[in-house]
């Protein structure tokens, strides 16, 4: 099987062309492959199907060999792999498990236009929205030290979020006005990441109504810098949520 790995700051992927839909590898199967030591390594792994209607279809399995729930960097990163394939040029419109998904792509980035988001919670001092997967942001200082696998796994798993499957965790730290730094406790990876972009897309809509930030909101992630940008409010709702960063192809192999 041909496979192509991409990564978009830090957060990397097994991606397949799979439009020919011979793909059939099983949950132990897929997680092998993103194991790495023992496979290629990734955070996760995707296909990338025809869907009529669209310029192709995003499917996306966890690391741990699941199917997920949208992961916004995966999306940057099959854009950018469909625009090597000649499949798209300058935007793309695919559909993926949360819905229908625009994206603009330039040699040095790609901007995936995410899901309207329309509230935000809080629960007790931290925050919770679905940003097309579940997220917890907690402010925290000095983020660098924070324990994210430990803490992370402590929310992931508790009462509050079983009823759901459990939650991504975020753990943010305000910089200056209109940056933040964003780390990741990932659901189906069970661990850190490098970067998350429907965390820090999650971060950046808490930020705008707790923090009062405005678009575009700056985030520095482990595995480099991502932007986000919208429109409305907590109250009204948001739209025209933008993900903005690079993806880029690392290697192409056979397993």
């Amino acid at each position: 099987m041909q496979f192509y790995k991409y990564q978009g700051t830090g957060n990397d992927f097994v991606i397949i062309d799979d439009r020919n839909q011979a793909f059939n590898l099983d949950t132990p199967a897929i997680a092998a492959l993103c194991h790495r030591r023992f496979g290629i390594g990734a955070d996760g792994l995707m296909l990338l199907q025809m869907a009529e209607g669209y310029d192709f279809r995003m499917v996306y399995f966890n690391s741990d060999g699941t199917e997920g729930t949208m992961c916004g960097n995966g999306g940057r990163c099959l854009v950018r792999f469909a625009a090597d394939l000649g499949i798209v040029q300058e935007k793309a419109h695919f559909i993926a498990v949360d819905g229908p998904h625009l994206a603009y792509i330039t040699p040095s980035t790609i901007s995936l236009q995410m899901q309207d988001v329309a509230n935000i919670a809080q629960h007790d001092d931290d925050y919770f929205t679905n940003t097309g997967s579940p997220h917890v942001v907690r402010y925290v200082q000095q983020v660098q030290f924070t324990d994210v696998k430990n803490i992370g796994a402590a929310i992931r798993y508790s009462e509050a979020y079983q009823g759901q499957n459990g939650t991504n965790v975020n753990f943010v730290e305000k910089l200056d006005p209109q940056t933040l730094f964003v780390r990741t406790y990932e659901r189906g990876v069970e661990d850190e990441t490098y970067s998350c972009g429907t965390g820090v897309t999650a971060a950046a809509l808490v930020s705008n109504t707790t923090k009062g930030m405005h678009s575009p909101i700056q985030i520095k992630t482990l595995g480099g810098e991502l932007a986000v940008q919208f429109e409305g409010n907590s109250t009204d709702g948001f739209t025209e949520i933008f993900l903005i960063g690079p993806a880029k192809h690392v290697f192409t192999g056979e397993i």
